[in-house]
Formats: structure tokens, C-alpha cells, sequence
């Protein structure tokens, strides 16, 4: 049953196993899960943290100093001066006269391409570090009803499928559970299906299709990823790290980033001054040579034409800018990892959210209440009414409870409960 399977059929797998963890009656729950109501004893642990590793979705690898300095060379710019100088080292070295060897234009374009590297270097090694460092002070933790203690704190990341899991309002679901206990237990899913309203979470499920739609519309599943709003349960794990249906969202987005606007226009450029001096420098070689019959010559000063078009200091100078910008937001209390992203924050003209609360107040106000023929409620019965069902309901209190328990504060009425 904990066999893994390969990742090209996660998703496929994924879908599969919660719909089979969302059938098992509470009576087969916990055989199901190779697990008992008293949680796992130690060995248990060990070996499945060997089997599956650590709680933890996909993410970026860490960055390496060796890496980032090699990285911060491709660049097209610097492909064409590092050509430029193989070239040039060539001719003015190596083919030279002894005595007659011109190190002038080695030098200053390879000075531009060191001096543009390591400061790109430095300042993304430095946003990185930054980084890192506020990660380290995120901790995440629940509670785990394990063999030999009747729950203790651990952090997220220690998680094992059979795990015993106890929830309580304002905890983070650390992984996908079957609810096997809850009360008044409410979860808010958001993060994954973009639904603002939260969801109602019970142990035995009311819909009955469990092999059709969606698995996040399972009422007996909760997933990593969404937070408990209200109440209280218990829960089995069956899906850590990348297995998760988190795991499967965020390992298909983790990897290569997508190329910005700003290293799309430096590649065109860069292609532009290719293509120009693949068109130059042979035209420049014949002309220069069936002139003056000298082609080793006629050769030289067409590479002198394409060192001439090519700007060396133009990769130093973008860099510059842009260690600028990221040390004008980093004052700002906003860390830029790459560089290159400065750029797409410049070209914004309009930025939209969608955030409900944070553009609106996310309330609704009771302005009125009539009778059901439309008439004026002169003696408050519907207003009693509503109070009554807003005020001692042990669920989810969503913004139409909200409002008309503050109308009634807002009259001094709470009297309506005792009568």
C-alpha cells in the first residue's frame, strides 16, 4: 500500500489514494493505514522517514557560491566579449612579433567582464543569504498522537504517513489527513482551490461519489496547505512532502524560472550584434583584402570592426543600475534574488489583486428587516429570530451571523436571548 510510485504518474496516484483514503469506514481506517488509535511506536517512525523523507513540498535547491559566480557569466553579452578576447589573444599574442604583442584590448574587455560578474555576484549572493536567513526563522509545527505519549509538539517536517494528527482552530493542515474525529470543523482551502468561504470537515463524508470530481470536494479529506478556521479533529496522514496534492501543484511549477522581459531584450541585442558583425566582418576581410592584397591584415581589422561594435562596458553598466535598484528596495525592506526581475518591476504600469479584506473591509452591515410580505417588523420577531440562530449556533459564524450579531449589540438587544 506505501509502495512509492514513479513521478510521471504522482498526480494519477495521488488522486487515486485519496479517494481510497476517503472510502474507508472508520472501522477499516486504521488497518487501511498500517497504523493504530494509539499512533506509531518509534521503529515505525524510522522506517517510513527512511522510505519517504522529510515532510517538505518541492522547492528551489539551495543556491551554491561556486554556481551563482559561474552563472552570474551567461550572459550573451559577455559570450560575445569572451570571443572577442579568445580572438584577440590569439592575434595580438600569440600570432605577434615577439616584442610587438598588444595587451590592451585583452585587458580592458576582460577587466568589464570580471568587475560585471563578480558584481552580480555579489549582490545576488547577498539576496540569497537574506533569504535564507528568514526562512530559518519560519517554523512550522502540529500536534502527534504517537505511541507512548498522548500527543506531543513536533516540527511538520517530521511527519509519516500512519501519523496521528490533532487539530485545533488556527493550525495549519501539515499534511494531507483523513478526518477520523472532528467538531464544528471547518477549513478554509483557498490556498488551493481560490474559494474564500470555508469548508465544513466531518469524518463521515456526505457525498457518496467518491469516484467522480474533484478530490479538494472530499468533506472527510483535508489537505496540506489549507488551515483550520474553527473547531477540532483528528486525523490520519497519508500523504507527506510531494506526495501531497500541494506536493503535486508546487513540484510541477518548481524549477527553471521563466525567462523575464528584461533577459529576452538583452538576448535580441545581443542576437542583433551577432548577426550584424557576421555580416561585417567578412564583407570588411574581402573588401580590405582584394584591396591590399595583405589578408592576414585584411583578417585583423575586421576583427578590430567587430570588437569597435561591440559596447564592452555596456554589461557593467547594466549591472550597475541594477545592483542600484536592488539596493534602493532592499532599503524598502524587499529582497530582489535576481537581478534581472528589477526590470519587470520597472515596466509595471498597473498592478491588480484580487484579496477580498484587503481592498474591501470583507463585512456586510444589517441595514434592515421585514416580514415576509414585506411589511415592517414592529416587534422584532424576525430580528429575534435570526439573533437566536446566530447566537447559539456551535458552527462556523460566517458575515451574515457576524452582521446580525453587531446589529443587535449596536441596539443593546442581546436581552432577546433570555426572553
Amino acid at each position: 500500500m506505501w509502495k512509492k510510485k514513479t513521478s510521471q504518474k504522482m498526480v494519477a496516484f495521488n488522486a487515486e489514494k485519496v479517494f481510497l483514503a476517503a472510502t474507508q469506514s472508520l472501522n477499516t481506517v486504521f488497518s487501511f493505514f498500517q497504523t493504530s488509535p494509539q499512533g506509531l511506536r518509534q521503529e515505525e517512525i524510522e522506517t517510513r522517514q527512511s522510505l519517504y523523507g522529510k515532510n517538505e513540498v518541492e522547492h528551489e535547491k539551495k543556491k551554491k557560491p561556486i554556481s551563482t559566480f559561474i552563472k552570474a557569466f551567461i550572459n550573451p553579452f559577455i559570450g560575445v566579449l569572451t570571443g572577442l578576447v579568445i580572438i584577440s589573444f590569439i592575434l595580438d599574442v600569440l600570432m605577434a612579433e615577439p616584442g610587438e604583442q598588444d595587451w590592451t584590448a585583452i585587458v580592458i574587455i576582460s577587466t568589464m567582464v570580471v568587475f560585471s560578474a563578480v558584481l552580480r555576484f555579489r549582490q545576488e549572493w547577498k539576496a540569497n543569504i537574506s533569504s535564507e536567513a528568514l526562512l530559518k526563522m519560519v517554523t512550522n509545527t502540529c500536534y502527534v498522537k504517537r505511541a507512548g505519549s498522548p500527543g506531543e509538539e513536533i516540527s511538520i517536517t517530521e511527519l509519516v504517513p500512519g501519523d496521528i494528527v490533532l487539530l485545533a482552530a488556527g493550525d495549519m493542515v501539515p499534511a494531507d489527513i483523513r478526518i477520523i474525529e472532528a467538531k464544528d470543523l471547518f477549513v478554509s482551502q483557498s490556498a488551493l482551490t481560490g474559494e474564500s468561504d470555508p469548508i465544513e470537515k466531518s469524518p463521515n463524508s456526505k457525498n457518496k461519489k467518491y469516484t467522480k470530481g474533484s478530490v479538494v470536494e472530499l468533506d472527510n479529506i483535508c489537505y496540506m496547505g489549507s488551515n483550520v478556521v474553527s473547531g477540532s479533529a483528528t486525523g490520519i496522514v497519508f500523504n507527506t512532502g510531494n506526495s501531497t496534492y500541494l506536493g503535486t501543484i508546487a513540484k510541477s511549477i518548481a524549477g527553471h524560472r521563466a525567462a523575464t522581459a528584461f533577459d529576452k531584450g538583452i538576448s535580441k541585442v545581443s542576437f542583433l550584434l551577432i548577426r550584424f558583425m557576421l555580416v561585417m566582418i567578412p564583407f570588411v576581410f574581402l573588401v580590405n583584402g582584394l584591396t591590399k592584397g595583405d589578408w592576414l591584415e585584411a583578417f585583423i581589422f575586421a576583427v578590430s570592426v567587430a570588437v569597435g561594435l561591440t559596447p564592452e562596458m555596456l554589461p557593467m553598466i547594466v549591472t550597475a543600475n541594477l545592483s542600484k535598484g536592488a539596493v534602493a528596495m532592499s532599503k524598502k525592506k524587499t529582497i530582489v534574488k535576481d537581478l534581472n526581475a528589477i526590470q519587470n518591476f520597472g515596466a509595471m504600469n498597473i498592478l491588480c489583486t484580487d484579496k477580498t479584506g484587503t481592498l474591501t473591509c470583507d463585512q456586510i452591515v444589517l441595514e434592515k428587516y421585514i416580514n415576509a410580505d414585506g411589511t415592517t417588523d414592529s416587534d422584532k420577531r424576525i430580528l429575534r429570530h435570526a439573533y437566536f440562530n446566530s447566537f447559539f449556533q456551535t458552527g462556523l459564524k460566517n458575515l451574515m451571523d457576524k452582521a446580525i450579531l453587531s446589529h443587535v449589540k449596536e441596539l443593546s438587544l442581546e436581552h432577546l436571548k433570555d426572553n
